[in-house]
């Protein structure tokens, strides 16, 4: 595939073009090809194929921050290639303008804009997309430089005018990295944050449970540094090849280090913040051909939920139990053993002295979510032991936030009670025709002795029980099949792998400077959003 990219196009949220950029040849243009996009139903795919055009097209497409990006080539291309372009355009765009970029900041800076397009893809093909070395071939105009320009003075001196020129042959060979990092505070920063995604049976036995980690490295040190980053678990660094899986690297990371010692990251860093690294993780590794479960400790999560439907006299109500789990982090400070996979980095529960540390972990932003199915017309009595509830109809969900302050407080067990009512059944119209709460008619026509038969009282009783049965099955219908809780958690990583070290080699590092210490720093972070979900 030698395909190239033919033209870039930008979009802002009404549809109008803002720009439009082409490399080769003569590609549809920014009016042309926005209506035979749209005439594609939503939700559109990211590649749409238009046969209709000369010659056909492919059309490749991202939606970011309400501004639309299409990308489009009429030869045969490697897909992801042109969507990771597409990605690189809206990071070079956030680097160089700011985050988020809008329609008005492409128009304002539309010299800046179109030296980035040009630099990252010469005559189709993509080139430069690292923020580092763009910076030393895209020239941007200060605020002293437009002041100057606006008097109609000169902003810069004539000698500036080879300054790129002369930057990009003093640079080093690393396209990551810009050239001649000065920094006054040398700081080096390490985040590792772990998105959940968990699946539990009704009777709380986890099905599937994965972990996927992005390990975000912030570097500002002066000149030249190699860094050695170390990782490690709670079984061990040998364990980490099998415990990491589907791995994915910067292409500052030194690949071999890391095959033939696994848990080193051994590389030399761009300059600010990048992620380092991705992996994701089983929480549920199979042990002498057995899945974990709730058991064996191989899974512990901080909140563990349990859904019961079907409650009260006719079925109408169900119930959802949360019981926060202040002592999960304990497992990785005493061991060892697949049974540490579900824990994390620290050695105390909630509560104590700095909290959201390692030491602390801290829970926060717990919501519960509850889908209901469409034949649910409202909550008649939504009863939480503590925090706020509410119900959309227009969604059907049933939302219950729990603040902070109830977490810290010490509480370890909430619960929400709910009514549901369904639609209005033929019982109920029948009972209130006039709908003014009086009921059918207020004439007396028995006699006034009754009979002493006692048949019309057994078929009232029967009657009523079959009522009772029927409302049983049509609540049935109306009881929730799953719920999500969303959290996060400072301080803890549901993998339980941690950083040991972040070393700066001084023999292969350049322009440090003799008895410079960066600072150094690690924060841990777990995020559910609606991830740890049961069936009912």
């Amino acid at each position: 595939m030698n395909g190239v990219i033919e033209a870039l196009h930008i979009y802002d949220e009404h549809n109008r073009a803002i720009l439009s950029h082409t490399y080769t040849s003569r590609p549809p243009s920014a009016t042309q090809l926005l209506p035979l996009y749209l005439e594609h139903p939503a939700p559109r795919p990211n590649l749409i194929y238009l046969s209709n055009t000369n010659p056909p097209t492919l059309v490749f497409s991202i939606t970011h921050a309400n501004l639309l990006y299409l990308a489009t080539t009429s030869s045969e291309i490697e897909p992801l290639l042109v969507l990771e372009f597409l990605h690189r355009v809206i990071d070079a765009l956030e680097e160089f303008l700011g985050a988020p970029v809008l329609a008005h900041k492409i128009e304002e800076n539309y010299d800046v804009v179109s030296q980035l397009l040009t630099e990252m893809c010469d005559a189709g093909t993509v080139s430069t997309t690292e923020p580092n070395a763009l910076r030393d071939v895209v020239e941007v105009e200060g605020l002293l430089g437009k002041l100057l320009g606006s008097i109609n003075l000169p902003g810069k001196p004539l000698g500036n005018s080879t300054a790129p020129s002369l930057i990009a042959q003093n640079a080093p060979a690393l396209p990551w990295r810009r050239a001649n990092v000065r920094h006054t505070s040398n700081e080096l920063y390490a985040d590792i944050v772990e998105t959940l995604s968990v699946t539990l049976a009704p009777s709380g036995r986890p099905i599937a449970a994965f972990a996927n980690g992005t390990i975000a490295f912030t570097s500002k040190v002066s000149g030249v540094p190699d860094i050695l980053l170390n990782l490690t678990s709670p079984s061990g660094k040998h364990n980490l090849r099998s415990i990491m899986e589907l791995p994915v690297f910067h292409p500052c990371v030194r690949l071999n280090r890391w095959k033939e010692s696994p848990g080193e990251l051994s590389f030399i860093p761009p300059d600010g913040r990048f992620i380092l690294a991705g992996y994701e993780v089983d929480l549920l590794p199979f042990t002498n051909g057995k899945s974990g479960n709730s058991g064996s400790n191989s899974l512990r999560l901080p909140v563990n939920i349990e859904v019961k439907t079907g409650l009260g006299s006719v079925g109408s109500d169900f119930e959802v139990r949360l019981n926060i789990n202040r002592n999960f982090g304990l497992s990785t400070s005493s061991g060892s053993g697949p049974s540490g996979r579900g824990g994390g980095p620290g050695g105390r529960g909630f509560g104590n002295p700095h909290p959201g540390t390692a030491g602390a972990p801290l829970l926060q932003d717990l919501v519960v979510s509850i889908p209901l199915p469409s034949e649910v017309r409202n909550l008649s009595d939504v009863r939480p032991s503590k925090g706020d509830a509410g119900f959309n109809p227009g969604d059907n969900v049933l939302e219950w936030n729990i603040p902070a302050k109830e977490l810290s407080a010490g509480t370890s067990y909430f619960s929400l009670r709910c009514t549901v009512q369904g639609s209005l059944g033929e019982d109920q119209e029948e009972a209130d025709p006039n709908g003014f709460g009086f009921g059918k008619d207020y004439t007396y026509d028995e006699p006034y002795q009754a009979t002493t038969s006692d048949k019309p009282r057994n078929n009232e009783g029967g009657s009523e029980s079959e009522r009772d049965a029927k409302k049983a099955a049509q609540n049935k219908i109306m009881m929730p099949s799953s719920a999500s809780v969303s959290f996060s958690v400072k301080g803890w990583l549901s993998s339980g792998i941690k950083v040991e070290s972040i070393l700066i080699d001084p023999r292969k590092s350049r322009g440090l400077g003799e008895g410079v210490k960066p600072y150094k720093g690690v924060k841990y972070l777990t995020i559910s959003k609606g991830g740890v979900e049961i069936r009912c």
